[in-house]
This record gives structure tokens, sequence and C-alpha cells, in this order.
């Protein structure tokens, strides 16, 4: 069984992913994209103001989390497994937009790089996925400005076990007990975590290697980081060596909210892409509220995109499934407080940068002064009538 870890920032990685592959039927080859061949452009047209391909960049394999975005591609979307994307007619309702989409991988198809880096490395780029905190510590020389936020809650969680630990129930109750807590050595949640008082240093194991080995040998004593959408679910039924339930909770519950990889552009774009922005941000919202209400297609181009990629990522049918529920069962893709889904709160993302600036400047990260919520997220694109039920 292989397993990968899943980098959490540009400063830190986490997470991994085990499970027993599920077959799926090919969807594509690594033939050229179709370019809308024989397809009519419908209500919402991008080939004046769009590029003809929207490239997008997410931050790892795919995975349920992307479900709106591979919501974009219709029945013509064709895998390239060299390349590490899906392509095809960018759709709207069924409808094609006169554009192409390219959703691309990140971690290890990029080299781990951070997705801001690799913005301002490959100009072709036009929206990437980026976390609030990595937003911040990218400012003073990869600028970037989010137009559409993809979570509510970030899925990022720490995790125990409960028979070991019968009376925690939170990770301020695990401050006060003498478990160790493994994670990626540099993660900026934990240097908040650790800063706030709920855990303590001296508890701290930062070798955590992305794989279930440690945690495993030592039988429920350590506690360890993971997603809310991801280990839960792999660790109970996709290791047997586990194979029990886990307790956990969401890091943003602790009071760290980053809005987690949310959809951005290079900020000189937010002016020079305005016109385009403005019409393909609401069709990115309407597919991913469309998705949560069917996602069955959208799960099988993922997972079939998994499996061509064969890279040791491993995503099983049953765990794209489970993330779909998790993510709107655990407020993680919800409204924004305004009502509207995609929307950014903007003391929110003020309330952020005062908790990681300072932990960024601690690490040596220049964070430019003056600098803004507005330069970090906006609502100018959003369509404030697209809301999840």
């Amino acid at each position: 069984m292989r397993r990968l870890a899943r980098p959490l920032s540009a400063l830190a990685a986490g997470a991994i992913v085990a499970g027993v592959l599920t077959g799926c039927a090919s969807t594509g080859s690594a033939e050229a994209p179709s370019d809308g061949a024989g397809l009519s452009v419908g209500a919402v047209d991008l080939s004046e103001a769009c590029p003809a391909t929207v490239v997008i960049q997410t931050d790892w394999n795919p995975q349920a989390e992307q479900g709106g975005l591979f919501g974009l591609l219709g029945p013509d979307a064709r895998i390239d497994a060299g390349k590490k994307s899906v392509s095809g007619p960018l759709m709207a309702k069924g409808e094609w937009t006169g554009v192409n989409v390219e959703i691309r991988a990140g971690g290890p198809a990029i080299g781990f790089s951070g997705v801001p880096a690799q913005m301002y490395t490959d100009p072709d780029i036009l929206l990437g996925w980026v976390n609030t905190d990595d937003a911040i510590a990218a400012s003073d020389t990869l600028p970037t400005t989010a137009v559409m936020s993809t979570f509510e809650k970030a899925p990022w969680a720490i995790m125990w076990d409960p028979e070991t630990y019968p009376d925690v129930h939170s990770i301020a109750d695990l401050g006060k007990t003498d478990a160790t807590v493994r994670y990626f050595d540099g993660t900026t949640y934990m240097d908040y975590l650790t800063g706030s008082g709920l855990l303590r240093t001296d508890q701290l194991d930062g070798s955590y290697d992305g794989t279930p080995a440690a945690f495993i040998a030592a039988g429920g004593t350590a506690a360890q980081q993971g997603f809310a959408t991801v280990e839960p679910w792999v660790y109970e039924n996709a290791i047997p060596e586990w194979g029990r339930p886990l307790e956990y909770q969401l890091v943003a519950d602790t009071g760290y909210p980053i809005y987690a990889v949310a959809l951005a552009a290079r900020s000189a774009d937010i002016e020079a892409r305005a016109d385009c922005l403005s019409m393909l941000v609401p069709v990115i919202q309407q597919a991913s509220v469309d998705y949560f209400a069917d996602p069955a297609a959208a799960n099988a181009l993922i997972v079939s995109a998994v499996e061509q990629y064969d890279n040791g990522w491993v995503y099983p049918a049953a765990e794209a499934e489970n993330s779909t529920t998790q993510q709107r069962a655990l407020g993680l893709a919800a409204n924004g407080p305004d009502g509207t889904f995609g929307s950014f709160d903007e003391d929110r993302v003020a309330r952020v940068q005062s908790i990681v600036t300072p932990i960024l400047t601690e690490k040596g990260v220049a964070v430019p002064a003056g600098l803004t919520p507005e330069q970090l997220a906006t609502n100018r694109f959003l369509d404030p009538e697209i809301a999840l039920p």
C-alpha cells in the first residue's frame, strides 16, 4: 500500500492519504484536450474576455476537495498523466463557455513548490489555490489576491485515540496530557497552538513523515496532525493495522481562521484580468455549489486522474465520497456570513494577519508594512446570489 505525504503550506508539510485503490474507467488519455469543436457557446461566453485555456493550479493531487473545479469539465475531459493535468471545454450549467480549462496538480507534480511561486514562474496560470497564511508569507515578492473562498473552514486537524484518551475532547484538553503531538516541523498553525497555550512546546515532535507507521507503533499514546476529510476515514477504513475511530478537532475551531486553498490570482491581474474574472468567478462559484448537489461525475474523474497519474497518491472512490460528505457535514464547505458561497470576511482576514504576521516575522519572513485585507482577498467578482442550499 502506497502512502504519500501532502504539504500543508509553503512553510510546512502535512497529512497522508492511504487506501486501497478502487478501479475506475479511464476518462480520457494523454491526447490534446478537446477545443470545443462541435459545441455551441451557451449563455456565458468567456471567449472575448478570458484566455483560450483557463489554467488553474491546485496545491496537490486530484481529490474531492477540488470537486468544484472538476465540475467545470464536461464529458470530453482528457487526462494527461505525463503533465499531471486534466483538460477540456470549460462548461457552465452544461453549456460551453467558448474556452477550455486545464486543472493542474500540485505537490509532487511541481516539485512541492508553493502555489504562489508556481504562479509567478508560469504566466499561463490564471488562478491558483493559496492559503491565507501562505499569501501573507509570499506577499512581499509573490503577491496574490484571493477571489473566491473554497472552504469556509480549513480542514486541518489534530487527531488522537479516544480509547487512550477518553477525557480528551479538544486540542486544549490534549495540551493538559503527556501525549506527544507529532507534526511536520515548521507548520505555521502549530506555532499558533503553542503560542496561544493550547499545546506545550515540550509535547511536540516535528518528525512526522506523512506515513502512519509512528502513530500505529505508539499504540494510541501519541497525537498527530491530519486532514479532517482524510485521516479519520483512512485510519479506520483503509489501514487494517489501526482500524478504529479517531477523535479530532479542527485547528480552525481553536481560533486560527485562515481561508484554506482560496482561489487566487496574481495581484496585478485583479485589474489586468478584471473583465475575465468578473465572468469566470461566478461560473466557478456555481460549479462548486452544483458539485455538492451531484458529485458523482466529478469524483469519478478525480479518482480516474489519480489512478492514471500513478505517483504514489492513493485515492479510492469511497474516500472521495466520504470527503464530499464531510466537507458539508463539518461546515468546511459553507456559505460565508453574508450568505454567499465563496465570500471573504474582511475582519477575519485582518484577524489572520494579526496572528500570522508575528509568527512569520519571527521566522525571518518579510511581510510588507501596510499590507491590507483587501490586498489579500476580494469579493469584487463574486455573484452574491450564488449560495449552497
